[in-house]
């Protein structure tokens, strides 16, 4: 392939853990790559925003288990950018930060592959920032020093002048050297700093399990040794390491920091309930038990679209269905303006209202209570007799709210609008963490999310659970499960995404 042909490789930094710390123009790199090259240190959430049909090729290391060696990282890169495909080299922190992001750009130069660099957010300064901890602070620290702590080890030597860097920056940053901090602690009192100068170590850095160890040059090493205490991890030495104990630590005193949350629901509807508990400190575990694909066929859906204007109420029952009735008027070049002007408009729910106003929809009924049974409440018994009324749902749906509309007088038409299909993605890890007692809350959306999850995991589904608690939308799903033999551990008081995060939320503030 001539050099004209070839594709662009771009070394992006993918932050320091947290995914929403990746940079906008990174993440839109991900978004378009056709192969994306990932360390083990890059969150693997990210790569879920990649193309389905996106080649991915691990190179992660740790120590002493390096999947690819450095050259044969480069030779990977320089072969799919030859290949004409446009490269996301994902790493973790800042590609140029001691992240060899230099090397492989100089091979890609010498190949005559073209490449750019997307900065991230380095882990030396985001871990510290997550741990109170701020690399500068005036009248304590004016400069800051990054250093390795993890060279080479065939050189045989040191290329670090512990005795310039340590008087020669107010704060030092140590990556990758937890495994030797004692030596490191002792050579930097060698060079003039006092014994007694704090010392703060954070591992895992910006995510759920970040832990972080404080003391002195003179006993981090012990400390972090009792605690445990193993990579990754930043290490920062000078008096900004005091201030955490000033109330500094945002982090670790959000209500659900370290809780590991299992959330059901299908990946399209996911990020609501992710974000929100993430928000709290949740470490989110995303494993959609359904996936919404489109109905077995459409000839209903379309039947009911050619005859809109007879309907005097559309009914519906879930966010989905409102997405997939707006496709469908799409399919057929229409868009709302082909619902009747006078037809009333009924949500069982406030999620489920918004996404109708969205699409220019006014709603005229929104229910107290979130369920079927609510919505029959909520509309008035004259508003039914001889009314024709559509509801387009999931293709497998409980029966209660068509049968008790065609008990009120009213003419009912249930098109299926999309289908609820089991996935089984990620299931093998999950059940190593539930196994492994890893997993504190597992979530349920909806009586189809608790139905497939069981299916997946047999009749020992209660027993895999152990320790960790269910939280359940509302009744209906919380009966499901009960029905399953699953312990519920709380309901949702409002049987929405907020709700279901305030019942959670309950489980621990409760717990203390």
């Amino acid at each position: 392939m001539r050099e004209a042909d070839y594709g662009t490789v771009y070394l992006v930094g993918s932050g320091p853990g947290d995914p929403g710390l990746v940079t906008v123009k990174g993440l839109r790199l991900i978004e378009a790559a056709d192969a994306v090259v990932y360390d083990r240190l890059a969150p693997e959430s990210l790569l879920a925003h990649a193309r389905e049909d996106a080649e991915f090729v691990y190179v992660g290391k740790r120590p002493g288990d390096h999947s690819m060696s450095q050259e044969e990282i480069n030779a990977t890169l320089v072969r799919l950018g030859q290949e004409g495909k446009n490269v996301v080299r994902l790493k973790g922190g800042d590609p140029y930060i001691f992240g060899r992001g230099s090397e492989e750009a100089l091979e890609l130069l010498r190949a005559g592959v073209p490449f750019e660099v997307v900065p991230g957010v380095t882990s030396g300064v985001a871990a510290p920032a997550y741990a109170g901890i701020p690399v500068t602070h005036r009248g304590v620290s004016t400069s800051v020093a990054f250093v390795t702590g993890h060279e080479d080890p065939t050189k045989g030597r040191t290329d670090v002048d512990w005795k310039t860097v340590a008087k020669g920056a107010d704060t030092l940053v140590l990556y990758m050297g937890v495994g030797r901090l004692k030596e490191i602690s002792r050579q930097i009192v060698a060079a003039g700093r006092p014994p007694e100068t704090p010392v703060a170590v954070v591992r895992w850095g910006t995510l759920p399990e970040q832990r972080t160890v404080t003391g002195t040059l003179a006993d981090i090493a012990r400390k972090v040794e009792e605690a445990k205490l193993g990579p990754p991890a930043i290490t920062v030495v000078g008096g900004v390491a005091a201030l955490r104990e000033d109330g500094l630590g945002w982090f670790e005193r959000r209500p659900l920091f370290g809780r590991r949350i299992v959330v059901t629901r299908a990946r399209a509807q996911a990020g609501e309930l992710s974000a929100k508990l993430e928000d709290l400190g949740a470490e989110v575990v995303e494993f959609p038990t359904i996936e919404i694909v489109p109905p077995g066929s459409f000839d209903p859906l379309d039947a009911a679209i050619r005859e809109l204007d007879s309907f005097d109420w559309l009914v519906f029952t879930s966010v989905n269905g409102v997405d997939a009735f707006r496709e469908r008027l799409a399919h057929h070049g229409l868009d709302v303006r082909a619902v009747r002007r006078d037809a009333r408009l009924a949500a069982i729910g406030p999620a489920t209202a918004e996404r109708l106003r969205d699409c220019g929809l006014r709603v005229d009924v929104v229910p107290d209570e979130f369920r079927a049974e609510g919505l029959l409440e909520a509309i008035p018994a004259g508003e039914l007799e001889g009314k024709r009324v559509l509801i387009p749902r999931a293709a497998v749906a409980r029966e209660v709210l068509p049968e008790k509309l065609r008990e009120a007088g009213a003419e009912v038409v249930v098109p299926p609008a999309y289908r609820s299909v089991p996935s089984e993605a990620g299931r093998e890890a999950l059940e190593k963490r539930l196994r492994a007692g890893e997993i504190d809350c597992v979530t349920f959306t909806a009586s189809s999310t608790v139905e497939n999850f069981v299916g997946m995991f047999g009749e020992g589904t209660a027993e895999l659970l152990g320790g960790a608690k269910v939280a359940c939308i509302g009744p209906i799903t919380a009966e499901t499960a009960r029905k399953h033999g699953l312990t519920v551990s709380v309901e949702a008081g409002e049987y929405t995404i907020p709700g279901l995060v305030d019942a959670v939320l309950s489980l621990y503030e409760a717990a203390g």
